[in-house]
């Protein structure tokens, strides 16, 4: 696929940073007060003081605040759809999806840990923009020691007169509940987690009709990404325009970009959204392990599509990548190098959509495992010819006919494999299996 310099050439972007300014290797998060000495809790107070809850949602919107936790829906649109009214349902719920199952990212960990006050600023201007007295956060099961910092932050903020009834004499009351879930990737799906969070079975629910309308208990309810919250104090204390001159491109604001692989800096990199994937891998994360290429990468986690080397100076922004036929994601990006092989990566990754299928619609239960049984069979060397053709033609199939977007997600990944790889497809069958040297077997853990 061609072989690409460890060194462009091209000038690092620079940024001073604005979700992670807090946020120090090593050391323990800001308690309420160090937060306020920060900085933080203005914008709660210039909200809450200045602004009524239409005029904060008229801010957001004008942000141009992209959903952060995959499909990139406008914010404020989607806060907009929140029925309002002395004759609207009530109460409203605003909640923060702490999920973060997808594979390859990492970034809402970064920012519970290290700057829980954030989110709970975060969750209180946009439980005021909606009108929702009561928020819930909701987490995966291994974020125990996030759950119990953001428990600690909620009792410092109610404490400091942030969250409960009348908050700093505004007549709003916001409650606030850390919420640890039994866990499952489906449960980042917002209809699905609603019904984790009501104790029941975590199936997508049909829609129409959308959460905003009917959500959780049949209330109104926003939920929205950790790292998507996180970035509304920041609109509030510097402007709108401020917050879309962050970005490189279409999109605003600055992207948490969470790089895994053989690279030789992976880790989180906050960055101005729309920064090139070139620039990303070969130079904030100084490009790959010695004695290897850069073969391929996923920019957004694994419900996204391959990206080659020819797309290296893609910026990695939601209007680009769509643009470009793929998705930004949660901006997990996997970098694969030249020495991986596809048909194992693409195994790997339906394996996974496969064990986390809710198993609710026959397409995505039975059709996925199929694809990792014919997927198993390249890689130890049963496949026949025909084979390629037949993983595109019934994941394409598949996709489309599942009740929730979790086979979509599985259909993103397969299929880019397929049409920007084929020739190792038909080396796995015409060699007897997969032709890459397996990577040596970890040694046995001592208990």
């Amino acid at each position: 696929m061609g072989r690409t310099p460890a060194h462009t050439g091209v000038i690092m972007t620079e940024i001073t940073p604005v979700l992670t300014a807090n946020i120090e290797p090593g050391r323990a998060p800001l308690d309420c007060a160090g937060y306020e000495r920060a900085g933080g809790y203005a914008a709660v107070r210039k909200a809450l003081g200045e602004m009524s809850p239409d005029q904060l949602l008229d801010l957001v919107k004008e942000s141009n605040l992209r959903g952060r936790g995959g499909a990139g829906f406008p914010t404020g649109m989607k806060w907009g759809f929140v029925p309002q009214g002395d004759d609207s349902p009530n109460p409203k719920y605003l909640i923060a999806n702490g999920d973060e199952m997808e594979p390859g990212t990492f970034k809402d960990r970064l920012l519970i840990h290290g700057d829980p006050h954030q989110i709970v600023e975060g969750m209180i201007l946009s439980a005021y923009a909606v009108r929702a007295p009561v928020g819930y956060i909701f987490l995966r099961p291994e974020y125990e020691r996030g759950a119990d910092l953001l428990h600690h932050a909620i009792a410092e903020a109610e404490a400091a007169g942030y969250l409960g009834k009348n908050i700093l004499g505004s007549g709003f009351d916001l409650e606030l509940h850390p919420h640890v879930s039994a866990g499952r990737y489906i449960c980042g799906e917002e209809t699905a987690l609603m019904n984790a969070l009501e104790g029941r079975r975590p199936n997508p629910r049909s829609r129409p009709p959308y959460p905003a309308i009917s959500g959780l208990f049949g209330k109104p309810t926003i939920v929205q990404n950790i790292e998507t919250l996180s970035c509304v104090p920041h609109i509030v204390n510097n402007g709108a325009k401020w917050f879309r001159r962050l970005g490189l491109g279409d999109d605003a604001g600055t992207k948490l970009y969470c790089v895994s692989g053989k690279v030789k800096r992976p880790g989180i990199y906050e960055l101005p959204i729309g920064v090139t994937l070139r620039e990303l891998v070969f130079e904030h994360c100084g490009g790959m392990l010695d004695g290897l290429e850069f073969k391929a990468a996923i920019p957004g986690g694994a419900a996204t599509m391959l990206m080659t080397p020819e797309e290296l100076d893609t910026r990695l922004d939601f209007t680009s990548l769509d643009k470009a036929k793929n998705r930004l994601g949660t901006a997990g990006v996997i970098v694969i190098d030249d020495h991986t092989c596809i048909v194992g990566i693409s195994l790997n990754l339906q394996s996974f959509f496969a064990r986390e299928s809710c198993g609710w619609c026959t397409p995505c239960r039975d059709g996925i495992s199929w694809i990792v049984d014919i997927l198993r069979d390249l890689e130890e060397g049963r496949g026949e010819p025909g084979d390629a053709e037949l993983l595109m033609r019934e994941m394409k199939m598949i996709g489309p006919n599942a009740f929730c977007a979790l086979a979509m997600g599985a259909e993103g990944p397969m299929v880019s494999a397929l049409e920007k790889f084929p020739e190792e497809f038909e080396t796995h069958i015409s060699g007897g299996g997969c032709p890459y040297e397996r990577p040596p077997a970890l040694p046995p853990q001592s208990n």
